[in-house]
């Protein structure tokens, strides 16, 4: 028994060495691409300042180099909460359909198709919203209302635009939005179903409807979570490369319209990188705007594991 004991102690102290070596080599990992990001795009922070962060000049062109991270920056922060702003009703609506009025039987492949939209790869997004989003905008919304649209006070201007092409801001953010659907859905139905249901069974004791119990009970039983849930899709926006690069237009500008191309700072990375020289003014700018990136990106994460974070305990 002794023995046995000792050897048990022995796989107990190997398996939690493990583990801790696990979680250090992920830190470590974070670490290094933290550092290695920062350290790549120190020569354009050194040459171009502070002014780095918010100047909207992008011109890689030897001779005349400079750079600025400005229309990336704002590109990506606008894309993204686009996106969360058509993705949250929808998949309010898909939890609320799946946790309170689907059948039994529909239930389980209903989710199932939510979740299997998670898995198919970004760059098919892309390709899809080039072959059928831009169309349908390019012809359904912008020339059929873009006018009607431009001639609405205060708010016109964000439809008033000379672009045709099809590609532009608003088409990646609905690419966006659909791309995180399916996570910001899962989230809401895990939470929603996790409501006791004594809770919704006094609310309809009670007479409310079934609205009432949605808005009275569950939301506020289940708002923390559900804000983390939108964080982390805002989060898997931030950093959407492939499927943005193919509809967004890639322009260097400011889009003052909707229907404006520019570009984010995924979409200027995957354009610009492999042309890139190694060691060149470019090549630290689009490793600057990348460290950039990764400071916003874990700033979103981290509020959202600090909304998360009363429920996980």
């Amino acid at each position: 028994m002794g023995e046995r004991r000792r050897i048990g102690e022995t796989g107990d102290l190997v398996f939690a060495g493990l583990c801790r070596g696990a979680g250090g080599f992920v830190l470590l990992l974070l670490g290094a691409i933290i550092v290695t990001l920062f350290i790549g795009g120190l020569p354009a922070f050194r040459a171009f300042g502070v002014e780095f962060v918010w100047g909207l000049n992008w011109d890689p062109v030897e001779g005349r180099e400079e750079f600025g991270a400005g229309v990336a920056i704002f590109g990506t922060l606008v894309s993204s909460i686009l996106a969360i702003i058509f993705a949250v009703p929808v998949a309010f609506g898909i939890a609320v359909f799946l946790t309170e009025l689907a059948p039994p039987w529909l239930r389980r492949p209903v989710g199932t198709a939510i979740e299997l939209l998670a898995a198919i790869p970004s760059i098919i997004y892309g390709m899809w919203g080039l072959f059928v989003i831009v169309p349908f905008i390019q012809y359904n919304i912008q020339l059929a209302f873009g006018e009607q649209l431009a001639a609405l006070p205060l708010v016109g201007f964000l439809f008033q635009s000379n672009n045709f092409a099809g590609t532009s801001l608003f088409a990646a953010s609905l690419v966006l939005g659909i791309m995180i659907l399916p996570f910001i859905a899962a989230t809401m139905r895990d939470v929603f179903s996790q409501v006791p249901p004594v809770y919704k069974e006094s609310a309809y004791g009670l007479g409310a409807t079934r609205w009432e119990v949605m808005r009275g009970v569950v939301i506020p039983y289940t708002r923390i979570s559900v804000a983390g849930g939108i964080m982390l899709g805002l989060g898997r926006a931030l950093g959407e490369t492939m499927a943005v690069t193919f509809v967004i237009g890639n322009a260097n500008r400011i889009a003052t319209s909707l229907f404006d191309p520019t570009n984010t700072i995924a979409s200027v990375i995957a354009m610009e990188f492999p042309e890139s020289l190694s060691g060149s003014l470019q090549q630290s700018a689009l490793l600057a705007i990348g460290f950039l990136l990764f400071v916003i990106s874990f700033l979103v994460l981290a509020t959202s594991r600090w909304l998360l974070r009363p429920r996980l305990k």
